[in-house]
């Protein structure tokens, strides 16, 4: 992790991704690169320009009070683009080496419309990079207990090695647990073969974990309870993306994580980290 994107529209709620990128930042020593991204507007040229000033002057408040209250540890810059906010903010983090993008799924009247209607999934679906998502969450002081979540698809493991990188990173415990709504014996069977092979992945690399074997109707509120019932810091789960006619869409699964969890999610696209599992 050597890069954090950003967005920000300049609500509270916004700023929450800002919070949770210093905490990043101060252990991993990447930058941070926040991001405003202003719509193109056809019909008035002067629009633009004028909202440009504007927030480059709430961006200038936020690094004097980041420096005044002696926030900032690592290199914090700004950008102001023009464009729709998602392909603005994926190209943004595309051209970083080791890139990894922080926002609020949250903010005030207009801004909760954007993200939760529309840019926070389309970042998250469209990303080549690892996204993670805070949702009116209080931002932790340290990644203590991070649940990893398996299930049946092929895809599942290749979140392990970073998710494992990062735990070294803040001497995290990891709490593998298996998911399913099934009776089937097959399908326990290839999850418990699962369950060996990233154990094993975790005793190589010296990590601490637990596991836990869960089963109901919604994977989803299984892995939320489960997360608060442990009190943890950070939830890593793959995108699942789904392809529609004309757009690419997360998966049910990934979609209700993000609009419901209470701690940060961090999810990964199954198209671009496969290279990730090798190892497993």
């Amino acid at each position: 992790m050597k890069t954090i994107i950003v967005p920000i529209d300049f609500s509270d709620e916004s700023l929450d991704g800002l919070n949770m990128a210093m905490m990043l930042a101060k252990k991993t020593g990447a930058n941070i690169q926040m991001a405003h991204v202003i719509g193109k507007n056809i019909y008035n040229n002067e629009l633009p320009e004028k909202d440009n000033q504007v927030a480059k002057r709430k961006f200038e408040d936020i690094l004097q009070k980041c420096k005044s209250g002696g926030n900032i540890n690592c290199a914090l810059n700004y950008i102001i683009k023009e464009g729709k906010i998602f392909s603005e903010v994926t190209a943004l983090a595309d051209k970083f080496e080791d890139s990894i993008i922080v926002l609020s799924t949250h903010g005030e009247s207009g801004f909760e419309e954007l993200f939760i209607g529309g840019n926070a999934y389309k970042i998250a679906s469209h990303s080549k990079n690892p996204v993670i998502t805070v949702r009116k969450c209080k931002i932790p002081p340290n990644i203590g207990k991070i649940v990893l979540p398996l299930d049946i698809t092929l895809q599942t493991r290749e979140k392990v090695p970073y998710t494992v990188k990062l735990a070294k990173l803040f001497g995290s415990e990891i709490h593998l647990i298996t998911v399913r709504g099934s009776h089937l014996k097959s399908i326990e069977k290839k999850l418990y073969k699962y369950t060996e092979q990233v154990c094993s992945y975790f005793w190589d690399h010296d990590i601490p974990y637990k596991v836990e074997h869960l089963k109901g109707g919604n994977l989803t509120d299984l892995i939320l309870n489960y997360s608060a019932s442990v009190d943890a810091d950070l939830i890593s789960i793959m995108t699942e993306q789904e392809r529609s006619v004309s757009n690419l869409l997360l998966g049910t699964y990934a979609h209700q994580m993000i609009n419901k969890a209470s701690v940060p999610v961090l999810s990964f696209p199954t198209y671009h980290l496969g290279n990730y599992a090798e190892d497993l």
